[in-house]
């Protein structure tokens, strides 16, 4: 093997690009030959090119209070199209079930009255909100922006880990990595047939604007973000950006004669659709937390009667409950009449006393997760806890069985990484992201990876200490003449800043504590 590849291990989890007998895979060879032309020093320097272009940008993500350049790997993952043309339909597949579902669980709730799904399931669920019942988005999407999280077993099958269609983040990094990774890599991009992800915002846009409310030509769309101290804020300047549109928080709206308007130093503005970046409970004072300041009273009532548009749904977050996950064959079977494309992960349903007992009795072998859980909070795995920590555990699960699931260790895939020893294996995972306009659910190539980066780490998310990779949906290799280009110069990523108007101090105050207080809550960011 080339340098950058010499003392890579074979460990107990699939690897991506090394297989049971040393062979490169063939998805691999291609990028493999590629990095393995390249000395450890030549790599780290591509590297550290990367993560200052990402610093200087403020390509940047929150943790903890600290704004930290979001971590990329040098070494790209890598998904072949046959094996994306398995993964792209089951995740649309996915989205429209789950659109399906949301429709019928605020509407007449079919799936309950046929039994595919217990009503005491749906009702108690944290994020099941009454105030959405009976609100028909206008063109009838809820579920605008999915992001689907996926992994690679032991034997290197795609399987759904989790799904995110409450506010999913992390698709600004797709862009940015990709973007990153051309200006470092030209000679791979000139090369190698990489599906690009460049169409992401217009796509989005164009999705938006097709949920506007009816009547509406020329809709006014707006991205309603928390604000600066949110950890995904850059992501939401980013997307605002791309589109065209503007980023307004939630002082900048107003809602009267039953519309919702914008500021401007013009006057007043209409606003028909709002792809929203702001929690549930924050997102309108009048009928979620009353002192938010993040959000704009009557929203809601404006949605209710159809003269906006709120992107994505209020009350989506019953669809991402990780007890409705284990459901979800069943409502594809139920609602579109087909055969699930892409596995699940075995899931004990703890409300169930035969599924609880066997858990208790094997809790040392098992994950366990919260139900309503986010970024990687709360999740317990057997194997690696201690006896108190089990123990306690045991009585938060007979306290509370529906607050959690449980499911087998699984051995996340591997991919080579760059740490301080070379090139290592380091778990991954994959979030394609999803677009529905109402009439399609278009699903962006690649998405993203995102990498545990300490060795062994099974929790990839960024808020606990994760990083990212860009991922390539590779087609046939381009045959170019001639020798490898020299090392790419190291451009920055070109971003934009947005302007902050300021507020006055006492509220300015208690918004930095709503928005810090959201992130604790829901870890809005999981690649975040």
């Amino acid at each position: 093997m080339s340098d950058v590849f010499a003392g890579y291990p074979r460990g107990a989890a699939w690897d991506e690009v090394i297989d049971d007998t040393g062979a490169v895979r063939p998805s691999y060879r291609h990028v493999h030959a590629a990095l393995g032309q390249m000395s450890e020093s030549e790599l780290r320097a591509r590297a550290e090119s990367l993560a200052r272009g990402y610093l200087t940008q403020g390509v940047t993500f929150d943790i903890g209070g600290e704004e930290r350049p979001f971590p990329i790997d040098v070494a790209p993952r890598v998904v072949t199209e046959a094996e994306w043309d398995g993964v792209g339909p089951g995740v649309a597949q996915r989205v429209r079930a789950l659109e399906a579902f949301l429709a019928d669980v605020y509407g007449a709730q079919r799936a309950v009255t046929d039994g595919v799904i217990p009503r005491r399931l749906v009702t108690s669920s944290k994020h099941f909100h009454r105030a959405a019942q009976g609100i028909e988005p206008p063109n009838g999407v809820r579920v605008h922006v999915a992001g689907i999280d996926l992994i690679r077993d032991a034997e290197g099958t795609f399987r759904v880990l989790e799904d995110n269609v409450r506010v999913p983040s992390g698709v600004s990094y797709v862009l940015s990595n990709r973007r990153a990774m051309a200006q470092v890599f030209p000679e791979l991009f000139a090369t190698l047939r990489i599906r690009p992800v460049a169409d992401y915002p217009r796509r989005l846009l164009a999705a938006l604007t097709a949920a506007a409310p009816p009547g509406v030509d020329e809709p006014t769309v707006v991205v309603l973000t928390p604000g600066v101290f949110n950890s995904a804020y850059f992501e939401h300047s980013l997307l605002a950006r791309t589109m065209g549109v503007e980023l307004v928080e939630g002082r900048d709206l107003f809602c009267a004669g039953g519309r919702v308007w914008m500021r401007t130093t013009t006057g007043r503005r209409r606003v028909d659709v709002i792809y929203r970046r702001v929690d549930d409970d924050f997102l309108d004072p009048v009928v979620f937390r009353e002192d938010s300041l993040l959000g704009c009273p009557g929203l809601v009532a404006c949605a209710r009667t159809g003269t906006v548009t709120i992107a994505n749904a209020v009350g989506n977050g019953v669809a991402d409950d990780k007890l409705v996950y284990s459901y979800v064959p069943d409502l594809i079977r139920y609602y579109l009449g087909e055969e699930p494309l892409l596995a699940g992960v075995d899931t004990w349903r703890l409300e169930e006393p035969e599924a609880l007992a066997e858990v208790l009795d094997r809790l040392e072998d098992l994950v366990v997760k919260p139900v309503d859980g986010s970024g990687g909070k709360g999740i317990v795995i057997g194997p690696r806890a201690s006896r108190a920590e089990l123990g306690v555990l045991r009585d938060r699960l007979r306290a509370d069985p529906r607050g959690w699931i449980a499911q087998p260790v699984v051995q996340l895939s591997t991919v080579p990484t760059l740490v301080e020893g070379g090139l290592r294996p380091r778990h991954v995972d994959l979030r394609p992201f999803a677009v529905n306009d109402g009439n399609d659910v278009w699903v962006l190539p690649g998405g993203l990876t995102r990498v545990a980066l300490p060795e062994g780490q099974l929790v990839v998310n960024s808020s606990q200490g994760g990083g990212s990779k860009d991922t390539w949906v590779l087609g046939p290799a381009r045959h170019v003449p001639g020798t490898r280009p020299p090392v790419a110069p190291r451009v920055p990523v070109t971003t934009a800043s947005v302007p902050v108007v300021a507020s006055p101090q006492d509220d300015y105050s208690q918004q930095q504590q709503q928005q810090q207080q959201q992130q604790r809550a829901t870890a809005e960011v999981r690649p975040c």
